[in-house]
């Protein structure tokens, strides 16, 4: 979620979309508590929840998250107000504040693209199988990946990107295939499998812009979680 000097804000990136580069963020200058040291992008992106009835609160939440996410580039890439910078920044106090807002904050509109298509893939077989509890759920999932990313990533860089949520929701969705024994989500997790399972190699180190920890967490997290759920 080579080395530069200063600051790398490495945004953790879409393993399906292939896009493996982000360019050099221009801040206006330093936040109450950040530095003014030059930022290099890491991308989280990924290639390519209730029930669909009538008022079901899952889809309507995954609809707002996404929704918040694009008010907020739309905001940021049109403005000198650079939300990138609060991102995960492991270890430091101040990057605490990446923990939640890391899958909302983006690099550019390619990045968020490719994270709308795989988080509404992925949420709504989500919110099939947890049409009650997909709030906390995610909830959960989404301080997993952050918490993970904040202990494990390289200090001095800074996670943005909604794919450590999208790996979390892949592992999630096939800890339910393994250990669910119904059909149904032995037939779900084959076709998610198939379609997804090129992200697996997002977990490994990919480069200076890419945050594979972001990933490796979120995909840990949501196997524990569906494993539990199953």
């Amino acid at each position: 979620m080579g080395k530069v000097s200063g600051f790398k804000l490495e945004v953790s990136s879409c393993a399906l979309s292939g896009h493996n580069g982000c360019g050099r963020c221009d801040h206006p200058g330093p936040a109450p508590g950040f530095s003014d040291s030059p930022m290099t992008t890491r991308k989280v992106e990924v290639r390519t929840g209730g029930r669909g009835r009538r008022g079901h609160p899952g889809l309507g939440l995954l609809a707002g998250f996404i929704a918040i996410a694009w008010i907020i580039g739309l905001v940021d890439w049109n403005t000198d107000l650079n939300f990138t910078k609060y991102g995960v920044r492991p270890r430091e106090p101040i990057g605490l504040l990446g923990v939640i807002l890391m899958p909302l904050l983006h690099s550019g509109w390619g990045h968020l693209m490719a994270n709308t298509v795989a988080l509404l893939g992925l949420g709504v077989i989500v919110i099939l199988a947890e049409s009650r509890r997909f709030a906390s759920t995610t909830l959960i999932l989404v301080l997993i990946s952050g918490l993970g990313t904040w202990l494990i990533a390289e200090k001095g860089t800074n996670h943005i990107g909604a794919s450590g949520l999208i790996y979390a929701y892949f592992g999630y969705i096939m800890a339910r295939a393994i250990w669910g024994r119904r059909l149904v989500w032995a037939v779900v997790g084959i076709v998610v499998a198939v379609a997804y399972g090129g992200m697996i190699g997002g977990i490994f180190p990919e480069g200076d812009h890419i945050s594979w920890e972001a990933h490796l967490a979120g995909l840990l997290g949501g196997v524990w979680l569906g494993q539990r759920h199953a």
